[in-house]
């Protein structure tokens, strides 16, 4: 695994031993099988930016705490220039970048994504969390499946579903999507 996601394992054991709990407590509390976590808090097993919201909100924690390591600190306002989001690669095919990791309080997590080209067969990863997610394609064009509906998006198109029902995606070509994902 990549050394930031080996920091963000780091993270999760210093929470949950800052909490005074249990592997198996938390793993229950996100609907997880315990091996799962065990995983996630080893550092060999990808953690996905769903969990870490889901922790984030049932625990009372800031999301760049656990993905960054920081503390948001504005609270009025927090500017992002273009390609300087806090950047964090779970894997070689996705890229995360915050797009409001220093702002405070926030009642959502955007995040701007680009997703590597997989081969077409290659298997949905699906995500379950807490709320809502929209997406709007930035450029290329994803297969997302929510449940068992199967959607086309190309460049412009957006969508807002129900985070709490399997989904996840792919590219569609052999080109890079990028696309805004908002986690309310």
């Amino acid at each position: 695994m990549s050394e930031e996601i080996k920091q963000i394992a780091e993270r999760l054991v210093g929470l949950r031993d800052a909490l005074d709990l249990k592997p198996e407590e938390i793993a229950a509390a996100c609907h997880i099988d315990l091996e799962t976590y065990r995983g996630y808090e080893s550092g060999e097993k990808d953690i996905p930016v769903s969990f870490l919201h889901q922790i984030a909100r049932h625990y009372g924690v800031e999301l760049p705490a656990l993905m960054f390591g920081y503390e948001p600190r504005m609270n009025s306002y927090f500017l992002t220039r273009k390609d300087k989001g806090v950047a964090v690669e779970r894997t070689k095919a996705y890229k995360y970048q915050s797009l409001a990791a220093g702002f405070a309080n926030r009642k959502a997590d955007p995040f701007m994504v680009t997703v590597e080209p997989s081969a077409p067969e290659a298997p949905f990863t699906l995500n379950t969390h807490p709320g809502q997610e929209f997406n709007i394609v930035m450029e290329g064009s994803m297969h997302l499946r929510i449940g068992e509906k199967e959607l086309v998006l190309h460049e412009g198109d957006s969508i807002i579903f129900d985070s709490t029902r399997p989904h996840g995606m792919k590219t569609i070509g052999d080109k890079p999507v990028r696309f805004l994902a908002i986690i309310f």
